[in-house]
């Protein structure tokens, strides 16, 4: 088959690659959709020790079964893999598995292929009138999802008519948690972003309130605030602005050091949460989300063929990208 494989920092190399077989309980997908998520930049740029070169990444992944009695059903795919026995499994956080596994990270490959394998229960059916690329978006929309769950219920009696979220970064992570805040009932939504073209594009295709980092009112405040970021500035801005007895959910992973204004959140009672992924319930309830139209329209993609990945990290490294996602395609 062919893949783009990570064969280095800033290195990606579109070449000949061995066809998954299923084991035991896996299904064998021809991948007809992959996203590019952060965390594959990160790998990209060197910057993630876990995904070693050479590797396939990609793990925003739809396509179709092939072979078996499911042959032909088309599939969106959470990429997370785990035990289904420990505790945190049989207590419904699954995403906190001491055993999982991520496809684009050792050892599993990526779907930045034609082809990939995945457990049948990691596999949602997709309905005929929804896209692969939008079936994609279910990954990394199921990040947002799941951050705003958690922050609503860290809220509790604190979410009501008229509360207000402030969203960091508007990537897919930080435009999912947006729409994930308007389809969860928290409707007064203002993402950050700084990059003018990507701005612009949530404005004007998105329809979102979007605004750089300094035309914020500094003495506006926010019942929610979701850090897709994870930078010592997007934390001190999530401290700055969440109100007394608000919540900060931490979705990026940007760098691990700085920011957090420890004695306000001390003095205030704000709750600061760590948000991994998503739970397999949450997947589902995502990709339920997008099949019912809840989350819009969803074409704030750009697609490209899997043969031009290399230059499609390039572009997103240059901050010329304006869309949210791109979205790659391994059969052209």
């Amino acid at each position: 088959m062919k893949a783009l494989v990570y064969t280095g920092k800033e290195s990606l190399s579109y070449q000949d690659a061995l066809k998954p077989e299923p084991g035991p309980g896996e299904l064998l997908i021809r991948v007809e959709s992959v996203g590019i998520c952060g965390s594959d930049m990160h790998a990209y740029l060197g910057h993630d020790e876990r995904r070693p070169a050479p590797l396939i990444l990609g793990h925003e992944a739809a396509g179709t079964i092939v072979g078996g009695p499911r042959d032909g059903q088309r599939v969106t795919v959470n990429p997370l893999v785990t035990c289904g026995i420990c505790p945190a499994c049989r207590g419904g956080r699954d995403n906190l598995c001491p055993e999982r596994q991520i496809i684009s990270m050792p050892p599993r490959d990526g779907a930045f292929a034609q082809w990939l394998t995945m457990p049948e229960g990691n596999l949602v059916v997709v309905p005929d009138g929804v896209s692969f690329d939008q079936a994609a978006l279910a990954e990394p929309i199921a990040c947002g999802w799941h951050a705003v769950r958690l922050g609503r219920q860290a809220l509790g009696a604190g979410v009501v008519d008229g509360s207000r979220a402030l969203v960091l970064g508007g990537g897919a992570i930080g435009l999912g948690a947006a729409l994930s805040c308007q389809a969860q009932g928290i409707q007064d939504v203002t993402i950050v972003e700084p990059n003018d073209l990507r701005r612009s594009y949530l404005q004007q295709a998105c329809g979102q309130k979007a605004l750089t980092p300094d035309a914020l009112d500094p003495a506006a405040s926010f019942d929610l605030v979701v850090d897709g970021v994870g930078y010592a500035a997007t934390r001190a801005q999530a401290s700055a602005l969440v109100r007394p007895g608000g919540v900060i959910m931490h979705i990026g992973l940007g760098s691990a050091e700085g920011g957090l204004n420890i004695r306000r959140l001390t003095l205030q009672e704000i709750s600061f949460i760590g948000t991994y992924t998503y739970t397999a319930d949450d997947f589902r309830q995502t990709a339920a989300a997008i099949f019912e139209g809840h989350l819009g329209a969803l074409d704030w993609v750009e697609a490209r063929d899997l043969t031009e990945g290399a230059q499609a990290f390039a572009d997103i490294r240059a901050g010329q990208v304006a869309s949210p996602k791109i979205i790659l395609r391994p059969w052209g």
